[in-house]
């Protein structure tokens, strides 16, 4: 596989600078979701504001478990790697598909914000200006993002507040009913076209590789579920209830007939057009009906100024989001070795090509229809965004080693089950969308190949056993350990056998101390297994054992092993052997093969059989032919 870096990345980002680059992404999305439900149904449309937010506030406990259970970061591509390096990319080059797209729709929107009379045909090529501006920033390194972030979300909550507070006055339970044949077909394309509420979420598992310990745990063992949870909780109830009040504030406005900062227009007709731009639709609306014109047109300019500057924002994160993806591929093989090349600045070169070249790519695509471009950029960027949470969320359901609660695995499948149907009418009634997703896939499919094919690596289907077999617990298990002086090791021999030089070679080796085991089988010993102390048997005694000791013990002397013989009388000589072991605690036992005729083993044993199912499973066994 492609090279490996064994990097700790610096764990030094809070809660509050997590909160604020998660706020980033998640926080912009009410924008979208007020306005496509708007042109879904108008004024009846509140029912799928609020099931929108009920979804995301769903989605949001998921990745509180999540970011508990994924502490090194990755996203989709950590989580969906347990199941499969395949489906693993798959996840990985759906979520490239939404940060591609979500620069593209940023930086669209954000000049639509700071001019919105700018004609629709002028806004792709500016954009396109923009983006590149933005990778040639990114292509001088990462900077602190996170206290950027943070400056640019409050005053998007503090704007959010005003619009709230300007528009409650006017809150109206009379709300439009839907319309006549109104059906659950409908309801649920209403839905699916505004579920982009959910985007950015996926950053905050993204995040949790570099954010800062809980206390009492270690960079061996990492556990970031409170700095998690103080990030997304409080991002979650801005998103889930600001959404559903500034939902609420326009319905509120079909009971005027007509607008009153443009009073030329009607109410249906000023919505209809500035839907994509609802937030500053809302400001000067509700800010000219409290306090006059003069107060509602600048109210409508400091929500283009906040709002394009996160938008801006957003497009900057995504550009270095989608480097550092690219980047993570690359790394793991799964993308061309090229991808690792890195400028004097330590970015990636390619991976930031292709991060500021596939955002223009798609804004070419406004061109053909610049008056629904929003409309059709939010459709490419759903389907990529769902997707990607979709193969997280499945992943870890059907993650049968993730030590999930009962609560917590039926959690992710309920949400998988109602993503995946979104993900699926995503792609039969957004054919463009599922065009896109096709062409991000195959593309990544294709360097995937390249990547393995240079790396002279093959795809092969291999069974459960033999997998296992090359599993990271069985590979650990056979890791070689280090040379460590002082060990013991114990040889058992009734004759100037092979088995005496391997262990003498071994000893020599690993500069252990040897002990030459002899011995001498009788057929019965009464009262205990171990000779009386009255009469000590010697090993000097014995010619057969004295010949192998003092063999032995010059032998060692010259290679300079320590020898310590040992001689023992006993008739159960396999017992003998496992007891002396466990009682010396040897390292390691050695014995002989045996010759016996088959009568004989038949009817006294094998002793290598019998040692080998009653040694310790610490002591290491092995038996020399």
């Amino acid at each position: 596989m492609g090279p490996s870096l064994d990097v700790t990345r610096p764990r030094n980002l809070d809660w509050k600078r997590a909160a604020a680059l998660l706020y980033g992404d998640w926080g912009t999305s009410k924008a979208y979701v007020i306005g496509y439900a708007f042109l879904a149904l108008q004024f009846a449309s509140l029912h799928t504001i609020i099931a929108v937010c009920a979804v995301t506030g769903l989605v949001g406990l998921n990745y509180l478990v999540i970011c508990k259970h994924f502490p090194d970061g990755g996203g989709v591509y950590s989580a969906a790697r347990s199941q499969g390096r395949a489906l693993a990319v798959v996840g990985a080059l759906l979520l490239v598909a939404d940060l591609t797209v979500t620069a593209a729709l940023s930086g669209y929107d954000s000049l639509k914000y700071f001019f919105p009379s700018m004609p629709n045909i002028w806004v792709p090529g500016i954009t396109i200006l923009v983006v590149i501006a933005f990778g040639v920033l990114n292509s001088f390194g990462p900077r602190h993002s996170g206290g950027l972030a943070v400056g640019l979300a409050v005053p998007m909550v503090l704007l959010v507040v005003v619009l709230v507070a300007l528009a409650i006055p006017h809150f109206t339970t009379d709300l439009q009913p839907p319309p006549p044949g109104h059906s659950f077909g409908n309801a649920w394309a209403s839905f699916v076209s505004s579920i982009l509420a959910l985007s950015g979420v996926e950053a905050i598992a993204s995040l949790t590789g570099v954010m800062k310990l809980d206390p009492g745990s270690t960079p061996e063992k990492p556990r970031v579920g409170r700095e998690a949870k103080r990030a997304i909780i409080p991002v979650a109830i801005e998103v889930v209830f600001g959404t559903i009040l500034l939902g609420w504030a326009t319905m509120s406005l079909w009971k005027w007939s007509h607008s009153a900062f443009a009073p030329e227009q009607t109410m249906l007709t000023r919505l209809t057009e500035d839907s994509s731009h609802i937030l500053r639709v809302l400001g000067e609306e509700f800010g000219t009906k409290m306090f006059g014109l003069g107060f509602g047109t600048g109210m409508g300019i400091v929500v283009g100024i906040v709002v394009g500057l996160l938008l801006l924002s957003a497009v900057n994160t995504a550009i270095a989001a989608l480097i550092g993806m690219l980047y993570t591929l690359a790394r793991d093989g799964e993308m061309p070795r090229g991808f690792l090349v890195l400028n004097r600045h330590g970015v990636p070169k390619l991976p930031l090509i292709a991060a500021t070249v596939m955002p223009c790519v798609v804004l070419c695509i406004t061109y053909f229809n610049p008056d629904s471009a929003l409309e059709k950029l939010g459709e490419l960027y759903a389907i990529g965004v769902v997707g990607a949470i979709t193969v997280n969320l499945g992943s870890c359901t059907f993650n049968k080693q993730l030590t999930l609660k009962k609560w917590e695995r039926s959690l992710f499948a309920i949400t998988f089950f109602v993503l995946f149907c979104v993900e699926v009418s995503l792609a039969y009634e957004k054919h463009l969308a599922l065009f896109f997703v096709v062409i991000v896939l195959s593309v990544g499919f294709w360097l995937r190949s390249l990547s393995h094919k240079a790396s002279g690596l093959a795809t092969v289907t291999v069974a459960r056993d033999l997998a296992e077999m090359v599993s990271p617990e069985t590979i650990e298990m056979l890791r070689p350990q280090p040379l460590i002086e002082g060990r013991k090791f114990l040889v058992a021999a009734r004759g100037a056998t092979p088995v005496l030089k391997f262990a003498l070679n071994e000893a020599k080796l690993h500069k252990a101390v040897l002990c030459v085991l002899y011995v001498k089988e009788v057929a019965v010993l009464l009262g205990s297994a171990q000779p009386s102390q009255s009469r000590r048997l010697r090993w000097q005694d014995d010619p057969q054992a004295a010949g192998i000791m003092s063999l032995m013990m010059k032998l060692g002397e010259e290679e300079g092993v320590c020898v310590q013989p040992l001689y023992v009388a006993s008739s159960d000589p396999a017992g003998t052997i496992v007891d002396l072991a466990a009682t010396l605690g040897a390292d390691m036992v050695m014995l002989g093969s045996t010759h016996r005729i088959n009568m004989a083993r038949l009817l006294k044993g094998n002793i290598a059989e019998r040692v080998s199912s009653q040694l310790p499973e610490n002591i290491e066994l092995i038996i020399h032919g």
